[in-house]
């Protein structure tokens, strides 16, 4: 793997810059403004700028009337906040009327020491589940920047599983985020239909952590296609279903979230619908809550890193690979205090 850029606080100011053309776009936010990368900007746009303090359910209610107005409202808060008290006003607010509404959840999974209560390990199962709703997931500073092209040209709800503070730029800021298309990060063959031996998808921080695992993988002879995923509804992308006929050991799929309704719940869906037959292992948080720590510790604690794909690997395959953490790429540590987080929550 690469040395990789660290970029930090995409979102401020590309944010701004972004709105300057659109007065339709307006900010809620319940009080995280700073927390959640938007103080600047209401300082910018003092007059699109709505604090709703710390009452989540009258914020997306406000936003579902907005929108009937003809407004764009971006919500800016933690993702938990965005789904899990407010849940009616979500559905019947916003989902059902398919308003043109932004949430943009920080803090998605584990990427907080903040413990179970500020950690979204479920809201790509819950969000899965309503009507009208696009799901997307950034991972890396080009999604960040780009993901708000992805979501202004929807029309309907959109989440966004959004990071901050300093964020990797692991993709070509050319190659911006698209929606429901996989990027195609390793080939086992010549083309996305070769023979896979095992295909690994990834979502959000965690494929990171895959890039970290798959050139040991490739060197230890296991002919690998990984793709990343950052749209997780809609889930119909040509490139993953080809892929997936294209495999002929394993599937293997990584995600910062429960093992149950998220990037693995849809991948099932897919191969079983497509009668696709090769086993597939799901690597997420197994039916827990997680406590409080950094984020490379619970990456480690719940089998989540870099070595953890690989031993999943080897289980899949049935084979020792000889794999050992040495020679994985060096982790990155994620400072829990920097000048780019206001709080360590």
């Amino acid at each position: 793997m690469r040395d990789v850029p660290i970029v930090t606080r995409p979102h401020v100011e590309n944010f701004i810059r972004w709105s300057a053309d659109k007065p339709e776009v307006v900010v809620l936010s319940a009080d995280l403004t700073n927390s959640c990368e938007v103080g600047k900007w209401r300082d910018t746009y003092p007059e699109r700028f709505f604090s709703m303090g710390m009452a989540e359910q009258n914020m997306l209610g406000f936003a579902g009337g907005l929108a009937r107005e003809g407004f764009e409202p971006w919500l800016h808060t933690f993702a938990v906040f965005l789904y899990r008290r407010p849940l009616d006003q979500l559905q019947m607010s916003i989902a059902y009327p398919n308003l043109r509404v932004r949430l943009v959840g920080f803090l998605p999974g584990i990427t907080t020491p903040g413990g179970v209560t500020h950690q979204a390990i479920d809201d790509i199962a819950v969000m899965r589940a309503i009507p009208n709703m696009t799901i997307l997931e950034t991972g890396d500073a080009t999604e960040v920047e780009s993901v708000l092209d992805v979501a202004h040209a929807i029309d309907g709800p959109v989440y966004i599983r959004m990071l901050r503070g300093e964020v990797p730029r692991l993709f070509p800021e050319d190659e911006p985020f698209a929606l429901d298309r996989a990027r195609v990060l390793s080939l086992a063959g010549e083309t996305i239909d070769a023979p896979t031996e095992v295909l690994i998808l990834t979502s959000g921080i965690l494929t990171e952590e895959a890039l970290r695992a798959v050139p040991a993988l490739r060197k230890a002879g296991v002919a690998v296609t990984h793709l990343h995923i950052s749209t997780l509804k809609p889930f119909t992308d040509p490139t993953v279903s080809r892929a997936l006929a294209a495999t002929t050991g394993a599937v293997i799929t990584m995600e910062n979230h429960v093992v149950t309704g998220g990037l693995g719940s849809a991948v099932a869906e897919t191969m079983a619908e497509a009668g696709t037959t090769a086993p597939l292992h799901r690597i997420g948080l197994k039916d827990t809550y997680a406590h409080g720590a950094s984020q490379a510790h619970l990456l480690r604690e719940y089998d989540l890193d870099a070595f953890s794909l690989i031993r999943a690997t080897e289980a899949a395959l049935e084979r020792d690979l000889g794999i050992d953490a040495t020679a994985l790429a060096p982790v990155r540590i994620a400072a829990t205090h920097s000048s780019a987080k206001v709080e360590a929550l």
